[in-house]
């Protein structure tokens, strides 16, 4: 059984009398242990299917099942508990409370799975690179160190799933390559990855590649 699967996902949205199909009949599936890559051009549909995906947005046709239950079409409240316990989600940006320091955010995200961990919070500071900005907020971090502090909070309770937009758009190459070699020891440990992505390392280290057009799977 997928971990997560997508079932003829579409999504649409409307400025005035204009509709934008962003995501057309959509099926995919993550195994455990898996990392799928979704690529495309932008405006393609990666982040709307990820939002979908985590439940952050409701599709208008087909459904999302995670751990073979359905996601799709349940309350916001028991969505943000199945997030809370299963998924691990990091969008392009606002993925960090401004209050809080980027331990503290870890930390939140560990206590709302029930899951606290403190040994794993020093591991992911270390792989990030962020030991030494535990106790910054975001407005005082650069754009690659909140993309770092982003998948560090999604990751933080060891979630069933990471859905990830973009992890590695605003870092250097060697940090890049560092995310890549987190991510398979995630993968290996049991966790089903599935990201959005532009980039070819990503992409090419992927055990799977999907390519999105125009809302469709164009290669799967």
């Amino acid at each position: 059984m997928p971990v997560l699967a997508a079932f003829d996902v579409f999504r649409f949205f409307h400025a005035g009398a204009a509709e934008t199909l962003a995501l057309r009949g959509v099926s995919l599936a993550v195994e455990a242990g898996e990392m799928v890559a979704v690529a495309g051009p932008s405006g393609s549909g990666k982040s709307t299917l990820i939002a979908c995906l985590a439940g952050l947005d409701e599709p208008d046709g087909g459904y999302v099942e995670l751990l073979g239950k359905c996601l799709t079409r349940k309350p916001e409240a028991e969505r943000a508990r199945a997030r809370a316990a299963s998924i691990g989600v990091m969008m392009q940006s606002d993925n960090l409370f401004p209050t809080l320091t980027v331990v503290d955010n870890i930390l939140l995200a560990m206590r709302l799975a029930r899951r606290i961990d403190l040994h794993r919070i020093e591991l992911l500071l270390f792989r990030m690179g962020l030991l030494e900005r535990r106790d910054a907020r975001p407005h005082q971090l650069s754009g690659g160190e909140l993309a770092r502090a982003g998948l560090a909070v999604a990751l933080a309770a060891k979630p069933a799933v990471l859905l990830a937009d973009e992890p590695t758009g605003e870092v250097d190459a060697r940090t890049e390559a560092s995310i890549v070699r987190l991510l398979h020891d995630e993968c290996t440990e049991g966790t089903a990855v599935l990201i959005a992505t532009h980039s070819a390392a990503i992409s090419g280290e992927a055990h799977r590649l999907l390519q999105l057009r125009d809302g469709r799977i164009a290669d799967a």
